[in-house]
């Protein structure tokens, strides 16, 4: 049994996790955070998003304690959704609290985000998003609300009535009071609504301050009974509205609205300037309505008292000024006054303002040194802002800022700017701002920016996502792999990245330059088979947790194992973040029910005070807490007593053999990685082995017990050590040490520390024998070399007797130089090399010979000569095609030995080179005084024989021209013909660049065509190259004697030459064809009886070519003999003479059938005898 290896790291603990429960239907754990309050206790915060406070979902923040003293789960309700905004109208259902939540570890305090808290403006609601920051102490600190701004209703509102007693009838000015009133949004931070009456006295009706909502406004309005008055003072009642009214509950930054209503002149007109400037200098907007019933009953000219109402009122009077024909007319007013009054919520001169009502600040949030930066996924039209909030102040960039990266013409498509938001560190700008736009364009973008308090935000990078609707941006996190404080990458994850037909997710890789580039070096993703995954729907920089010195991450994926969730680890080294996860936790593996486990994480501190950090980690309805483990190290060492096995000395006895006594001494040490109790005991288990694969060992253990695995307990930096004892038997293989092997574990790696897994866990040592040499184990082998090959030289080919005296042999005999040059016969398949090697010195140890060929050359065996004791193994590795690595005489070559062996290359059939190389070396473990003779260069170029037969074949041989007078014509082609060529390799190599040359005769010196050629045909493509044939044009015949000669060839006619270059592969032919017709007018017209035409074909190459010819220039030829029928007349004398004879032959031969009686009858006996007999002769 062997101690089993850890393969994987896991340095979070997956036995007893800290599960912490809450109400699923309030989504408790969608965010979470490591926190330590004041004091020093660690917390846990918990975000449930959908938490009831009262009538309202308002969602809220837990915080959970660690301690084991603790009931239950430990959590409280902050009640964090109770805080309210002041003057504001607010809509906290649904604002979600508790979806974004981050800890500043500055000063202990949190921000927890609602981004869907609302407020009511007019009949609107505006989804502006409110963030509330807690202190240490878990006291509500300041609300944030960066994106707020105060309602276009945002008034104060003073009426001003005539209840003089010429006003009449009053129940007409009481319903359009009512009716006003009712057209007004009462309530905090909107509107507040004052009434003052006047006559000769001013009266204050209600207060600004004195009622929240219409209902009890309209309620107050119907007990207002018309005071009287003799007076009409109406500059009176205009400054007592401004200086009391507007100061008696008045709002700051409200805008000042005075409604007069008057029938008639004031009494103190003399006053009324004055009123009127010092209500334009408190930016009072003042709306006059004139009701003329007193002036219509009476008949009296109203232009006096029209011009004084106008006066009232502020500029333009098209917009601020009423005039009704009496009391009951001023119904008619009632919807123009009310939307010349909300007229003034466009009035805003701050450009962003319309722009922010539906931003849904606080989606994601990040500190920062001075304040806090705030997503607004709803900005702009859903584009999209960040935000900034300091003590100072709020941080609004002008839309103008993002034009550049979110051109307009994209703005429908919602980019969702803020979804994330955090900072990188930069060694050049410090920090630099980053916020995520997973669906700009449909495929993501991330912004690199600095934000000035001033509003200036500059947008410095871009990066862009690579698939449509992977969310790219949706999670950003920045990484300091090394702890420097600069950040050295920058994770952008795409949760929703398709990847085989599923959402798998991937996280996106960016280096961070010292010119603050932003390098993409890859991505981490995971295979985890046929599931979505959303892996990088989380994303947590924790510190170190192995103990290499560079900080780690860790990687949420809640959709997998059917929404389960996991979590993935993942190592860094070197400012590298590697790329395979380190360790996988499911929530499969922790506990039934869990859902969504990894939708958020956060691990930066240590949660139970074991001095390693903790992680935290989200899912639907609990926050589960995972343990990290101590990392250590088991240093191991082995040595022996003595340090070299003596094979000279048999100190004592074993089985009744003399053998060699020895001991190993193993020893173990355990160095923490991480943090860990000095006074934690630590389990291990271990087993020594001795690596013998034979089936006689040459060392045994004494006891066999201890091959078992062995227990050990020890304390960090505790040094413990086991003796074993063992002997060596008799052997031969004293050249290769003795290995012994331990193998270290954990006794329960599940519980306690975990071995760190870039350490080894098995450690070899090599026992070594003495090698018998001098005294100081060094040998000094002398290894020499010789070799010959069976190649021939050029003088040894051609005294053979059966060689040809061609050109090459011709060479040799006019004193060409021998050199290096050897010559391969036709069908020559093999080399041959004759090698001796020879150590001359002291015994070499892992003696060994190198063979290095060319690649024409394919290595086939190695045979050793005379019976030699000594043994040489040759080894094929494939990355060697062309060297061959043998062992001579395994494990050492002795002293003053040798041997021979042959070598044997088969040529090769693809490779074809002019040379042939091969090197020799002779190699050892021990230093030579001299290597002069280790090494053989046997290198030779190469001429080839080529093995060539070369024929012919015609098709007809001869043809005769009958007397035919009708193919006298001009022009007129005779019989076809068919010359053919053929070639045939019968060697072992190709014959490259092969010389054809044909030449046929085409026309006599006069210019009589004889033959017409319509085609040259070769079966061959590759490597064939043929001239075309250049022939002469056609020409009437003309009468030409050629009886004088008997064959037509380059000597006396003009010949048609066919040039080609062939190749000829081994034991291949080709073929070349040349098809034509005679010229048989030309044929007719010329004087002959019997003509030959004579067509040759000869075969050379080129003195280039590393090959040769048995002929120096072999000719092939073709003779097509041609007869004319004769026309002659035969003699009288001839024809007299043969008739005679011919007669005298005839009455010879009638003599001499004569004379063997050829001519008698039968006798008449015979008939007689016949007739008797009764037969009749039948008639021959």
């Amino acid at each position: 049994d062997q101690v089993p290896q850890q393969l994987l790291l896991f340095t979070l603990l997956l036995l007893n996790p800290r599960i912490i429960k809450g109400p699923k239907q309030a989504q408790f754990g969608y965010t979470v955070q490591q926190h330590v309050a004041a004091g020093g206790e660690k917390w846990l915060l918990v975000g449930a998003p959908y938490e009831m406070n009262g009538p309202y979902q308002t969602g809220d923040v837990y915080k959970c304690s660690l301690s084991r003293r603790t009931n239950g789960n430990g959590c409280s309700k902050l009640n964090l959704g109770r805080i309210s905004l002041t003057n504001v109208s607010e809509r906290k259902d649904k604002m979600r609290l508790g979806m974004t939540l981050t800890s500043n570890p500055q000063d202990n305090s949190f921000v927890a985000c609602g981004p869907l808290w609302s407020y009511e403006c007019g009949s609107s609601y505006y989804s502006t998003g409110i963030c509330s920051r807690v202190n240490a102490s878990f006291k509500f600190s300041r609300t944030i609300a960066p994106a707020f701004q105060r309602c276009e209703t945002y008034m104060d509102i003073v009426i001003v009535l005539d209840g003089s007693n010429s006003i009449y009838p009053w129940y007409e000015v009481q319903a359009f009071l009512i009716n006003i009133l009712q057209k007004f949004y009462i309530g905090p931070g909107q509107i507040q609504v004052g009434v003052v009456q006047y006559g000769e006295k001013v009266v204050h009706e209600f207060k600004l301050s004195d009622y929240k909502s219409v209902e009890e406004v309209v309620k107050r309005a119907r007990s207002i009974n018309q005071r009287g008055g003799e007076e009409t003072n109406t500059a009176l009642g205009i400054n007592v509205a401004r200086s009391q009214a507007f100061k008696q509950g008045g709002r700051r930054g409200a805008k000042k609205v005075m409604i007069v209503i008057t029938d008639g002149e004031s009494h103190d007109s003399v006053d009324l300037q004055q009123a009127i400037e010092d209500s334009e200098k408190d930016g009072i907007t003042r709306y006059a309505i004139a009701v003329l019933g007193y002036y219509n009953r009476r008949g009296i000219n109203p232009e006096a008292f029209l011009n004084e109402i106008k006066y009232i009122a502020s500029d333009p009077d098209d917009k601020h000024f009423f005039n009704v024909t009496d009391e009951s007319a001023l119904k008619d007013i009632v919807d123009a006054l009310g939307e010349r009054i909300f007229s003034l919520e466009g009035t805003s001169t701050n450009g962003t303002a319309f722009g922010l009502q539906m931003s849904q600040a606080g989606f994601s949030a990040h500190n920062v040194e001075d304040g806090i930066l705030v997503g607004a996924v709803g900005a702009y039209d859903w584009n999209g802002a960040v935000l900034k909030e300091t003590r100072q102040g709020k941080v609004v960039p002008p839309k103008s800022s993002y034009t550049q990266e979110f051109p307009e013409e994209l703005k429908n498509h919602g980019a969702y700017l803020g979804y994330t938001v955090t900072s990188v560190v930069s060694a050049r700008n410090g920090r630099l701002l980053v916020a995520g736009a997973p669906r700009f364009n449909h495929t993501g973008k991330v912004i690199i920016f600095t934000l000035k308090n001033s509003g200036n935000l500059t947008i410095l990078h871009s990066l862009k996502g690579q698939q449509i609707g992977s969310y790219y941006g949706s999670e950003i996190a920045p990484v300091d792999i090394d702890g420097d404080g600069i950040t050295d990458n920058l994770l952008v994850a795409a949760p929703m990245f398709f990847s085989g037909g599923l959402e798998k997710g991937k996280v996106y890789i960016y280096r961070v330059t010292e010119l603050n580039r932003f390098v993409l070096e890859g991505a981490l993703e995971i295979h985890n088979g046929g599931q979505n995954a959303r892996f990088g729907s989380s994303l947590a920089p924790v510190p170190d947790l192995n103990g290499d010195g560079f900080n780690d991450l860790v990687v949420g994926a809640p959709l997998e194992d059917d929404h389960k969730g996991a979590i993935y680890v993942f190592f860094s080294q070197h400012n590298r973040i590697l790329r395979k996860y380190k360790q996988r936790i499911a929530a499969a593996d922790l506990a039934p029910g869990l859902l969504y486990f990894g939708r958020s994480i956060h691990g930066t501190m240590d949660m139970n005070n074991d001095g390693l950090v903790d992680l935290a980690v989200g899912s639907l309805g609990a926050a589960v807490l995972l343990w990290s483990q101590s990392v250590v190290r088991i240093y191991t060492t082995i040595r022996f007593e003595p340090s070299k096995v003596n094979i000279f000395v048999k100190d004592c006895q074993r089985g009744g053999k003399d053998v060699t006594c020895m001991s190993a001494i193993v020893c173990f040490n355990i160095t923490a990685r991480t943090a860990i109790p000095p006074t934690q005991e630590i389990g291990i288990k271990y087993n020594v082995s001795i690596a013998e694969r034979r089936f006689n060992p040459r060392a045994i253990l004494d006891n066999p017990s201890k091959l078992q695995p062995q227990n050990l307990t020890l304390f960090p930096g505790e040094e413990t050590c086991d003796h074993i004892y063992f002997h060596v038997m008799e052997t031969t293989d004293y050249a290769r040490p003795i290995v012994f092997s331990a193998q270290v574990g954990l006794q329960d790696p599940a519980d306690g520390p975990v071995l760190d897994e870039s350490w080894p866990t098995v450690v070899r040592t090599e026992l070594p024998f003495w090698n018998g040499c001098d005294e100081d184990d060094r040998c000094i082998p002398d290894l020499a070399l010789q070799s010959m090959t069976d190649l021939m030289t050029r003088n040894q080919f051609c005294v053979q007797p059966v060689q040809s005296r061609g050109a090459f042999c011709r060479h040799l005999s006019e004193g060409g130089a021998e050199g290096s040059l050897r010559v391969i016969e036709g069908n020559r398949r093999r080399m041959v090399v004759d090698v001796r090697l020879e150590n001359k010195g002291e015994n070499a140890y892992n003696a060994r010979l190198n063979i290095t060929y060319t690649p024409n050359l394919r290595f086939s065996s190695l045979i050793v000569k005379d019976n030699s004791d000594i043994k040489i193994e040759c080894f094929i590795e494939d990355k060697l095609r062309n060297e061959k690595i043998c062992n001579v005489s395994a494990p050492f070559m002795r002293a003053k030995t040798q041997v021979s062996f042959r070598l044997e290359f088969e040529f090769s059939h693809t490779v074809f080179l002019q040379h042939v190389r091969v090197v020799l070396e002779a190699r050892s473990d021990g230093e030579e005084m001299s290597t002069a003779d280790n090494f053989n260069d046997i290198y030779y170029s190469l001429k080839y024989e080529a093995d060539l037969l070369f024929t012919r074949d015609s098709n007809p041989t001869r043809y005769e021209i009958k007397s035919d007078l009708a193919l006298e014509e001009p022009g007129v082609i005779g019989p076809p013909f068919n010359f053919t060529f053929q070639i045939q390799n019968l060697g072992y190599f190709p014959v490259k660049d092969l010389q054809l040359n044909i030449e046929i005769p085409e026309m006599t010196k006069n210019g009589n065509q004889l033959l017409q050629i319509s085609d040259v045909y070769i079966d061959q493509v590759n490597g064939t190259h043929c001239l075309p044939p250049q022939h002469v044009a056609q020409s009437r015949a003309s009468p030409e004697d050629l009886s004088r000669f008997s064959r037509l060839n380059r000597s006396n006619t003009l010949t048609l030459p066919i040039q080609c270059t062939v190749t000829v592969a081994s034991y291949r032919e080709i073929a070349v064809r040349i098809t034509g017709a005679l010229r048989i007018d030309t044929l007719h017209t010329l004087k002959f009886k019997i003509l030959e035409l004579g067509t040759s074909a000869s075969v050379e190459l080129p003195s280039s070519s590393p090959m040769f010819l048995h002929e120096e220039r072999p000719v092939r030829h073709i003779i097509l003999e041609i007869r004319k029928e004769g026309d002659y007349r035969i003699p009288n004398w001839i024809i007299i003479g043969s008739t005679l004879g011919g007669l005298l032959l005839l009455a010879l031969l009638i003599l001499a059938l004569w004379k063997l009686g050829f001519f008698r009858r039968q006798k008449r006996r015979d008939k007689d005898e016949q007739e008797a007999n009764g037969k009749v002769a039948e008639e021959r």
